[in-house]
């Protein structure tokens, strides 16, 4: 069904935020307890490390070619030499951090917060878009999962704690909601919980289960169609590649001595090669 590889064997405390820049063919992601952002370029096969000042989950990369770095304070932009404040998110409050987050088809930013000790109900979901940030959700505990169809028309993202993966109708030109939250797939009672999510070219969702050592596949319809088992416990984000391939973090947060010698893998971070054709989708530019 799938061959699994080691892309990088660097322990991540809480590895997050796979991103992918065709453009530069290298994969990035967070440790986000370390402070720390990887990147894997793939024509050299060198992994490097940039540290940063606060916590950081995930990125983009605005239209003038800067990264924009979603921290705990809210958007910074790297632009190789020095980091600038873009936006202000929850800066004021100390006892929140960024988590997952993915790119409309518009540009639109989607911005989950959470509590840095996943205090119930402390996590918003955000949209930025155009210079603007706007309140989607709230009273969310672990905001995961968001991803969107390939033509706008959908959102999905879960609060981790329910096992309920969710489905809002957006606006293809702007990524902001405009329906209410339908349930897609209830996953309350299973194995694992939800984590992150990316959808393919076929409007197939990939989603990264933690603490179950898989990676499902939801047709369109919300039908759970394919579990690949993985060789760590806890993994947290896919996202594609190019051609048939995802990668895939995970983490040791949480573990004692036992389970890390049960899991010597954890915190490593995947490549999944599928046995079978799917059209791969990469984030689009951020619209500043």
């Amino acid at each position: 069904m799938a061959a699994i590889d080691f892309l990088s064997r660097t322990h991540c405390h809480l590895g997050e935020g796979p991103f992918f820049c065709d453009r530069r063919d290298t994969l990035f992601w967070f440790d986000i307890v370390e402070k720390k952002r990887y990147a894997h370029d793939f024509a050299t096969g060198t992994e490097t490390v940039l540290d940063l000042p606060e916590m950081a989950s995930a990125m983009g990369v605005a239209a003038d070619g800067r990264d924009v770095i979603f921290t705990e304070t809210g958007l910074l932009l790297w632009d190789g030499t020095d980091l600038t404040r873009c936006a202000a998110i929850e800066a004021d409050n100390p006892q929140t951090r960024s988590n997952d987050a993915r790119i409309h088809p518009s540009g639109a930013f989607w911005l989950g917060t959470m509590g840095k000790g996943a205090e119930p109900g402390s996590g918003v979901i955000y949209r930025w878009f155009a210079g603007s940030v706007d309140l989607l959700f709230d009273n969310i505990t672990i905001p995961n999962a968001i991803c969107f169809s390939p033509d706008g028309t959908t959102a999905w993202f879960t609060d981790t704690p329910t096992g309920k993966l969710m489905r809002v109708a957006t606006d293809p030109a702007t990524g902001a909601p405009t329906g209410e939250p339908q349930l897609f797939f209830d996953h309350s009672g299973g194995t694992g919980g939800l984590d992150g999510a990316v959808c393919d070219g076929g409007g197939n969702i990939w989603n990264a289960r933690w603490g179950a050592s898989a990676l499902d596949c939801y047709a369109p319809d919300g039908t759970r169609t394919t579990t690949i088992d993985l060789p760590v416990t806890q993994p947290s984000c896919p996202a594609f590649v190019g051609g048939n391939r995802l990668a895939v973090t995970s983490a040791w947060e949480n573990m004692d001595a036992a389970a890390r010698t049960a899991d010597p893998d954890a915190g490593a971070t995947l490549i999944v090669t599928l046995d079978v054709d799917i059209e791969p989708r990469f984030e689009p530019a951020l619209h500043l």
